[in-house]
């Protein structure tokens, strides 16, 4: 915007509030607050000023021209500073006139207590000068509004330096010093003259800094110890040596700046090392029991207490502790070793205390072992434990207790969780002395214990989940091997088919046949975790009354306890809020909710017709359903059916809706006729026995009354003789008497011509005649029949039943009486519908609404209100909110050509929505012919925008999420109404909105995303106070990093986001500027824009400048951090683009933010984590089993960790964050390049390190979309397998993994990496197995094992749980439970079942190869990386090539090595003579193989249609025999693939190459093994055999090589020569073979034999030449290289290939895998569609 524009403005663009336009009439400048705070602000007092000062300044001004702040930054914070103490002021009770100090004060504390704590921890003195006896003065409050005034400055200017807290700290204390001198006048005022003084000469250098070490990561791939991230500066400031180094002026000299620090605090190495360094106490844990267990199980007792009675198995179990002294110096080593860079001149102590922990490590060890011998020496010297040895025992005793006292005192410790907080949070002298040897002294990882109950409940759950796998392990994994391990070892005289290189062969057989158990035993705590952990969860969630309305039957049942519990709940009640806290008030709460939850007497409050709770709760419920109408989830019938009218026609009860009193008039008129002689009361009460049954009664009759009496004229006899009747019926009733007047016999017969008579009142056009003589019909059977006493003529005249005058007779009573409303009044045929629906209805409406997410969502929403939740303000006086959603390209609104063009088979997007969401389609389409769409193709033209909204709120774009985050500022809306207004205005309100949604279409059914300025139902008549109410409580920015580029590039992205602005005037958003100003250079700047509707087009708000491009660390956290300084109020919801939210979720906010001011523990909550709903399930298969198991994670698996494991993170959900206690702790993410790529769960891990607690709340929900097709979902697994390798180096990781106590670190290890070790580990146990009886039958040792059948058993029945890992059982119990649990034990069953029956165990198995292959890989080499999934619809299918680019490494090539390995060991094993043996122990490895191999064709759309497979194949070989490489893209050329493939080797440092080659020989087993069987080898066991094998190699790369020449050389121009050299080498081949037949043993199989061992021989070479690439690529065996890599990938690909052409080429799978991979109706619509329109089809509207 130009300076221009802005002079021509009438009012200086603003965000919230006007603040430069104080006349200005915008409804938040009404509050008293706020011009409360702004005096304050403009209240200077006799603080020196400038010459510049003006007389419209205030104290940020001051601080401005004092410190040199940016102007717009100012006016940011200004408003940000005003909009929360004025919010915090009016929560007082009742709000003063000026500023209050009690909040000023609270405020001040919060936002600095991270820097008294800075201050504190190096005990520095704060540099806040304030007195606490003076707390009201103006002077003592002009400098707290002064401090926290300082600190948002520099908070709000300090861009990236926002993720390094206490640098911020550190500036804001020598500023504050400043300030301080300034305030006192103790130095000359000089304020700087140049601009953006701050931002120059403070925040730019330490920024610069950050840059640098940014570009010497080279984008992040440098190995992590070689720069510094963002922790590593922050870290600087933890020691009170910045102060000297930096100094204030910062010194530009400093060696800061000048020179590499080097890392400060902790070094990230890339090792698998990190797991033991990291958890180094659950591996004791784990290693000590295996010992003792092996020690006892030796013994072969029954039970192992057995064994203990014998002296010598206690004394060999005192072994353990050199296992856990060899361990601690292991750690110790690892520890010197991986932080050596640490050491410096400067920290010489801490590599004194590294050398001092080698040396006392070593010195327990070698302690042990001296005292353990002697204990040894006497016992066999004496022959038995004699009185010395026992005394020698004693000492050894004595010894081991003192290297226990530590353990001892940390378990005292932890029994008293205060006291452990108390030392580690008080800054004495003596605790850091004392903790210095233990630990390292950090700033965060204080103080982290939990409270007594909190202890106990989490030391419960893992007492018993350690006690089952222990005892487990113990007598089913470690007790059955003891035998079989016997026998092994006594084995004798073993006939060996190779070179015995070892004298004990049978020790190495043994750790061949134990490898398998151990690393089962190391992973299955996982199992027993997963197990115990879903059962509390069921458990937790039955008390927190999860589940128990599931169904429209259940709602009907507590429909009147709901409308209560919403009263209750979101209604708030003045005698309450003054109440609260107190103990009776806390009594009544819980008996409220008894009565609530079970019925107990009276509901809590009755609701009565004349009372203002009932249009409370009409105005609430029917907003939700106008909202589901919106959303075309239901259509305009069941609106009609469920909304709760407004009180009309005299009607005396509640209007329930229709689908409540379905049924209920025609069961009361059937009872009527059965009890015909029974009193008035006794017939009354049985009716009121069901309170919907009377309510329909009184409604139907108050109905009819109020019918007849309005369609006949006032002025006619016929008006007066209905008017008698009903008072003869009121009057009989009143008294009782109504059954003996009447025959209740005769009412099927009225309520049949009543249906009549409302039938045919429903026609468009009336028959005039008809509803005469219905209507004289019923006059007829009410005269006649109905009165039990006969009455003739007379009688009826004198009563005035009849005509008076005789003459009347001779027409027809009606004929002239009748007077029907205007066809305009759509209120009364409205109410004839309802009347109609209640008089014909038989139906139970349990399928209302039909749609299944509004049946979930209202039953969720019902069943959330009977749950524990606090008590809802008012509006006015709740927390405020901000949502702030990262953006960088995503789609925003599908444009119409994304809709229509269809792929390869014709589907297109719209097709494919239309099928999936059929209902909702049909509701769309209505909606827009009631908007006056006339023909269906209108749709692409008249209604584009509402066709492509529709479309787009069925994806994961950018307007579904704004939609639903803009829900909380309609419902703040309604809510702030319903808070301030009055009865009447209630009731007018109600009206106002029906009138408006049903008599004006384009308001009831506003144009998609304008989800708070048009449609909302609540903007036109709750404009003002409302208005302005909801303004100053909610903010929505999204974070379009990249708009301005857009904008400028005339992107159709910018003026879609653009469009948000417009219809969503709550919404802003902020983008990074780039301003070219000369010579390549630019200048950056933070904006935040807004749509002005007065202006009608963008305006710009604020605009601070930046120091350089905000992206130095990871994109997204980089995103949010620019743009959170537009944020506002006490807390902020982080969004995803894939995210969305509900209008019933978001009346429940207020309440959900009311949980930070209650105690969870000994905290209270800084994170509330908010419970998920995964809408994308029913896309597909695939997707179904990602929302299942998604769905369990974010439900059950959450509420276990929140409660009662209490160390729940954030997984990047919906949670909502304490704003201003994150904003002063590095923020909501972080940020450091790659080591952060998973920055959500750094929040996490920050938030308690740093003492904060997480809860989750599973009262509300919000909807998130998840990837729905194989290579989309494999992508997101690769990047959180890869995150969590990368969190594994992390120090975040580390400390938690030593702060934590004991038994909270065993949950963390087990739901963070540790699940993903867990995961590769079990793919390595597979490897260990497998490899191990290869190793073993081609040995001969199995053979010699033959006859110990035990052995097999064992080891077949342990690996049985490495099974039900890999099938993904472990995954599916908890979603099995928690199905259970919030839809009955049956429906999760059969889903279950079904899930199963369409493969649900390949794609978990399939999905544990991903999750392990990239997890070890980013350890052991790195190469984390955004991978974008795209989250767009899966419909097309994915080429051979595809999928063999994205599968080949990580599960192709896998399982061709496993698959060769089962079919060799089947050839060789003389186990796998017994066919049932065989497949008893390889079935698990056998379903991996084929897993691993189908799972991307099996849920690939056509994956086996035989035309695509045959294209794909030629498309594959293009692939592979493609030269170009200069341009190429690893989608045209697999030579480019190849080499992309190993980029990971190009940054893994030395150790991880030399493990790449020691894990690639393994490859060379194959040819070892096998040659040893060729019939050539003749029985021979020499080693030359295996050396002679080598010969055959070298002549096959000689013969490869010298056909390569020949083909370079001669195939173009002397082509014969080519073919001579082919036929030369054919011959002698032929030659060879012949003579190897005639002279020695070789047989004509080991020619195919042969293949089995060379083949692999020949991979390992490739993979190991990838390895020495920088050695070999400038030599010309390189080429060579390349060239036999073609092959093989050809190779395999033919392998991977031929089942899927086999499948393809039988009738009858496509079809089959179609219904499998879509749900049924897609595949049956998919294939009429296919028939009707030839496949091809530009889109589908019908």
């Amino acid at each position: 915007m130009t300076r221009g524009d802005k002079q021509n403005d009438v009012v200086e663009p603003f965000n919230i509030i006007p603040l430069q336009s104080p006349t200005s009439e915008h409804p938040s400048l009404r509050f008293p607050e706020v011009r409360a705070v702004t005096a304050a602000l403009s209240s200077v007092g006799d603080i020196p000023l400038p010459a510049q000062w003006r007389a419209d300044m205030d104290l940020m001004d001051w601080l401005a021209l004092t410190f040199g702040f940016q102007n717009d930054n100012v006016r940011n914070q200004r408003e940000h500073l005003l909009l929360h103490l004025a919010n915090a002021q009016m929560r007082l009770s009742p709000p003063p006139d000026s500023l209050d100090p009690a909040v000023l004060r609270s405020f001040r504390s919060k936002l600095l207590r991270n820097y008294t704590a800075w201050c504190s921890y190096l005990s520095v003195r704060p540099s806040l000068r304030l007195s606490h006896r003076h707390d009201a003065s103006p002077d003592h409050r002009r400098r707290q509004l002064l401090y926290v005034s300082l600190y948002l400055l520099i908070w709000g200017e300090a861009a990236n330096l926002r993720f390094l807290p206490e640098c911020i700290s550190y500036i804001f204390h020598h500023m504050a010093i400043h300030l301080n001198a300034t305030l006192q006048r103790l130095h000359d005022l000089s304020f700087p003259e140049e601009d953006h003084a701050f931002l120059r000469r403070v925040v730019t250098p330490i920024y610069r800094t950050l840059l640098l070490e940014v570009e010497s990561s080279s984008n992040g791939t440098a190995p992590h110890c070689q720069w510094r991230n963002y922790d590593d500066v922050n870290e600087f400031f933890w020691s009170k040596s910045c102060f000297l180094k930096l100094g204030w002026p910062i010194n530009a000299a400093s060696s800061f700046f000048t020179k590499r620090v080097g890392k400060t605090g902790f070094v990230e190495r890339r090792s698998f090392w990190n797991l033991f360094r990291s958890f180094d106490r659950l591996w004791v844990m784990l290693f000590l029991f295996l010992q003792a267990a092996l020690i006892l199980a030796w013994e072969e007792t029954r039970y192992p207490w057995h064994a203990l009675e014998d002296r010598d198995v206690q004394v060999r179990l005192l072994s353990l502790f050199f296992t856990w002294s060899a361990m601690r110096f292991l750690l110790s080593l690892l520890d010197a070793g991986m932080q050596c860079r640490l050491v410096s001149a400067e920290r010489i102590r801490l590599g004194v205390k590294m050398v001092l922990k080698i040396i006392v490590a070593a010195g327990w060890f070698v302690v042990f072992f001296v005292f353990y011998r002697r204990i040894w020496e006497k016992r066999n010297r004496d022959r038995k434990w004699s009185a010395e040895a026992n005394k020698r025992l004693l000492t050894f005793l004595e010894v081991a207790f003192v290297f226990v006292v530590p353990e001892l005192l940390d378990l005292v410790l932890f029994v008293l969780p205060w006291v452990r907080n108390c030392i580690e949070n008080w800054d004495w002298r003596l605790f850091r002395m004392l903790s210095w040897w233990f630990r390292c002294r950090t700033f965060v990882g204080r103080g982290l214990r939990e409270g007594l109950l909190d202890n106990i409940k989490y030391t419960l759950f893992w007492v018993v989940v350690l006690a089952s796998k222990f005892c487990f392990s113990y007598f089913l994994q470690i007790r059955p091997m003891v035998a079989p391990s016997k026998a092994v070892l006594n084995l004798k005289d073993v006939d060996y088919y190779w070179p015995e290189f070892f004298r004990n062969g049978n020790g190495v057989s043994l750790a061949l046949l134990w490898l398998p158990v151990v690393l089962i035993y190391l992973m299955d705590i996982q199992i027993w975790y997963s197990v115990y952990s879903s059962l509390v969860g069921a458990v937790v969630g039955l008390f927190a009354h999860l589940g128990e309305i599931r169904s429209t039957q259940q709602l009907k049942l507590r429909f009147q306890l709901f409308a209560s519990a919403v009263l209750f709940n979101l209604i708030p009640e003045e005698q309450m809020l003054n109440t609260r806290g107190t103990l009776s008030r806390k009594i009544l709460d819980v008996f409220n909710r008894m009565k609530l939850r079970y019925g107990f007497g009276q509901p809590y409050k009755e609701l009565e017709s004349n009372q203002s709770e009932a249009n409370k709760f009409a105005l609430i419920w029917n907003e939700i359903i106008v909202c589901f109408r919106e959303e075309d989830i239901v259509s305009d019938r069941e609106v009609e059916l469920l909304e709760l009218p407004k009180n009309s026609w005299n009607v005396r009860v509640i209007r329930w809706p229709c689908f409540l009193l379905c049924n209920e008039l025609l069961l009361a008129l059937s009872q009527a006729k059965e009890l015909v002689d029974v009193p008035d009361k006794r017939l009354w009460r049985k009716i009121c026995k069901h309170q919907f049954r009377r309510c329909a009664v009184t409604e139907t009759y108050d109905c009819i009354k109020h019918l007849l009496l309005e369609i006949i004229k006032p002025d006619r006899e016929e008006h007066s003789i209905v008017m008698v009747l009903f008072q003869e019926i009121d009057h009989s009733l009143e008294i009782g008497t109504f059954t003996k007047l009447f025959k209740t016999t005769t009412l099927p017969q009225l309520h049949n011509k009543l249906v009549k008579l409302v039938e045919l009142l429903n026609m468009k056009n009336i028959d005039h005649n008809q509803l005469v003589n219905t209507l004289q019909a019923l006059y007829e059977i009410v005269i006649r029949d109905f009165f039990k006493e006969k009455r003739n003529t007379e009688q009826l005249r004198e009563d005035g039943l009849a005509p008076q005058n005789p003459a009347s007779s001779e027409v027809l009573l009606f004929e002239n009486g009748i007077q029907l409303p205007e066809t305009i009044d759509d209120n009364f045929y409205k109410q004839i519908r309802r009347l109609h629906t209640i008089l014909t209805s038989r139906d139970s409406m349990e399928n209302i609404p039909i749609n299944l997410e509004a049946r979930r969502r209202i039953a969720f929403f019902t069943n959330s209100l009977f749950m524990n939740m606090p008590h809802a303000p008012q509006v006015e006086k709740m927390m405020a909110l901000s949502v702030l959603t990262p953006y960088y390209s995503e789609e925003v609104v599908y444009s119409k050509e994304q809709l229509r063009v269809g792929n390869e088979d014709g589907i297109s997007t719209l097709y494919y929505l239309q099928t999936i969401y059929n209902d909702e389609w049909k509701n769309f389409m209505e909606r827009m012919r009631r908007e006056g769409m006339k023909n269906d193709n209108d749709i692409w033209a008249d209604k584009l925008r509402d066709l492509r909204s529709w479309a787009s709120y069925r994806g994961q774009t950018l307007s579904r999420t704004v939609r639903g985050m803009m829900y909380y500022y309609k419902a703040l809306k309604l809510l702030a109404f319903l808070d301030s207004a009055s009865d009447i205005e209630i009731r007018e309100g109600d009206h106002e909105l029906v009138s408006m949604k049903q008599d004006n279409n384009s308001e009831w059914s506003p144009s998609p995303m304008c989800s708070s300025k048009a449609s909302g139902s609540t903007s036109l008549p709750f404009k003002g106070h409302d208005h302005g109410t909801a303004s100053m409580k909610f903010t929505y920015v999204i974070a379009c990093q990249i708009y301005g580029a857009q904008k400028a590039r005339k992107d159709p992205h910018a003026d879609e986001i653009l469009y948000l602005m417009k219809n969503n005037e709550a919404l802003r958003v902020a983008y990074v500027d780039e301003v070219p100003i000369g010579r390549g250079e630019k200048e950056y700047f933070s904006v935040l824009v807004k749509y002005d509707q007065q202006l009608e087009r963008e305006v710009e708000i604020y605009r601070v400048k930046l120091p350089g491009p905000i992206k130095l660390g990871e994109g997204k956290p980089e995103n949010q951090n620019h743009a959170i300084i537009f944020t506002r109020g006490d807390a902020v919801q982080t969004i995803d683009m894939n995210q969305d939210n509900y209008f019933e979720e978001a009346l429940k906010m207020r309440n959900l933010l009311e949980e930070y001011k209650h105690y969870y523990g000994i905290r209270k909550p800084t994170i509330l984590g908010v419970r998920e709903h995964i809408f994308t399930g029913s896309v597909s298969s695939l997707a179904w089993f990602m929302s299942a198991q998604e769905s369990s994670f974010v439900t059950l698996g959450q509420r276990v960790l929140a409660n009662p494991l209490k160390i729940r993170m954030h997984y990047g959900h919906p949670d909502v964050f304490d704003r201003f206690w994150f904003i002063t702790r590095g923020g909501i993410s972080k940020a450091s390049r790659v080591i952060n790529i998973s920055e959500d769960i750094f929040a996490g891990f920050n938030c308690t390190l740093r003492g904060g607690n997480v809860t989750h709340h599973e009262y509300i929900q919000a909807g998130k979309g998840r990837d729905v097709g194989l290579n989309q979902i494999s992508m997101f697994e690769a990047k959180v397998a890869s995150g969590n390798g990368e969190q594994v180096l992390s120090r975040d990781v580390y400390r938690l993994g030593h702060r934590l106590d004991f038994l909270r670190m065993l949950s963390f290890f087990y739901t963070t990496v540790g699940f993903f070790f867990n995961t590769m580990m079990v793919v390595l146990t597979v490897y260990a197995f497998l490899w191990g009886r290869l190793l073993l039958a081609l040995s001969g040792f199995e053979a010699a094992m033959e006859n110990n059948s035990n052995n097999n058993k064992a080891l077949g029945m342990i690996l049985n749980q490495q099974f039900i890992v890999q099938l993904g059982l472990f995954t599916a119990f908890p979603m099995v439970v928690e199905d259970s649990l919030e839809h009955g034990f049956l429906q999760a069953v059969w889903d279950c079942v079904i899930m199963q029956l369409q493969l649900s165990s390949v794609f978990y198995t399939f999905s544990l190869g991903t999750r392990s292959h990239f997890f070890g890989r980013t350890i052991l080499h790195g190469g984390a990386k955004y991978r974008a999934t795209g989250r767009g619809f899966v419909v097309e299918h994915m080429s051979f090539a595809e999928n063999y680019r994205l599968y080949a490494r990580s599960h192709f090539v896998k399982a061709i090595e496993l698959g060769l390995i089962l079919i060799v060991y089947a050839s060789h094993s003389a186990v796998a003579t017994d066919t049932f043996v065989y497949i008893a122990m390889t079935i698990s490895s056998w379903f991996l193989v084929a897993s691993w191999i189908m799972a991307p064709f099996v849920f690939n759309p056509s994956g086996f249609d035989w035309l695509k497979t045959v294209y794909d194949f030629d498309d594959f070989m293009n692939w592979i025999w493609h030269r170009q490489r200069v341009f190429a893209k690893a989608e045209h050329s697999w030579e480019k693939w190849w080499y992309e493939e190993q980029d990971h080797l190009k940054l893994t440092g030395f150790w991880g190459k030399l493990v790449e080659i020691i894990l690639d020989l393994r490859f060379f087993i194959f040819q070892y093994g096998i040659v040893y069987q060729l019939g050539i080898a003749d029985g021979s066991t020499s080693i030359s055999v295996y050396l002679l094998s080598w010969i055959y190699i070298c002549v096959v790369f000689g013969i490869y090589v010298v056909v390569a020449y020949a083909q370079s050389a001669y195939e173009a121009k002397h082509h014969i020569y080519y073919r001579l050299v082919q036929s030369i080498i054919v011959v002698l081949a032929i030659f060879v073979i012949v003579a190897l037949l005639k002279f020695t043993k070789f047989k004509f199989m080991d020619i195919f034999t042969s293949l089995l061992a060379f083949i692999p021989t020949g991979w390992g070479l490739i993979l190991i030449a990838q390895v020495f690439r920088p050695f070999l690529q400038s030599t010309i065996i390189w080429n060579s290289v390349v060239s036999f890599a073609r092959l093989y990938d050809i190779l395999f690909g033919v392998i991977v290939m031929a089942p899927v052409a086999l499948l393809s080429w039988l009738p009858g799978f496509q079809p089959m895998q179609t219904r499998i991979l879509f749900n049924e109706a897609f595949s049956r619509g998919l294939r009429i569609f296919q028939i009707v329109t030839g496949k091809k089809s530009p889109g589908y509207c019908d």
